[in-house]
């Protein structure tokens, strides 16, 4: 073999070498930066849709506090029986105090759930509510329609928004 030969075969096995470790290290970069939910896979949208009872039975427990533990702490609730915006804990408590007092239970009636990444999803369709006239013990049913934004926190699902209005035929 010549010498001239020996060269052009070196210089094609170093740029094989010099391609074969930048296509490696691009990969590598491009896992860095998607950052740590890449590959971490999402949620099933029935584990995001049992979000709904857990928040369901918090407020069978009739303390305004457990339900709010399920909010962030930045969380914005828009409520189906109230004019105001709740906006912080205190406001959330607020709500829960007298909304609880009516017993509710939740029934959901339409689902429709959106898993956007493993920290984020949402839940909105209708919702019913059997509630419980805290002096008449007469019962009401009131439908309403419903938006839960959820993020996952510190390795916990929190409500970070929900909206909730009572449908407009009644």
């Amino acid at each position: 073999m010549t010498r001239r030969a020996s060269r052009s075969i070196s210089k094609r096995a170093a740029i094989v070498t010099a391609t074969a470790v930048v296509t490696v290290g691009t990969v590598a970069a491009g896992a860095a930066v998607a950052g740590p939910t890449w590959g971490a896979g999402k949620p099933a949208e029935k584990q995001i849709a049992g979000l709904f009872d857990n928040w369901n039975r918090a407020l069978q427990t009739g303390d305004p506090q457990k339900v709010a533990d399920l909010y962030a702490s930045d969380a914005v609730l828009l409520p189906t029986v109230s004019n105001k915006v709740r906006a912080d804990r205190a406001a959330v408590v607020d709500y829960f105090e007298h909304f609880l007092a009516n017993k509710p239970v939740g029934k959901k009636i339409e689902s429709h759930v959106n898993v956007l990444d493993a920290n984020s999803a949402l839940d909105a369709g209708v919702y019913q509510f059997t509630l419980t006239d805290p002096e008449t013990g007469e019962k009401n049913v009131v439908k309403a329609r419903y938006t839960y934004e959820y993020e996952k926190r510190n390795g916990e699902w929190l409500i970070v928004n929900h909206h909730s209005s009572k449908m407009p035929e009644g």
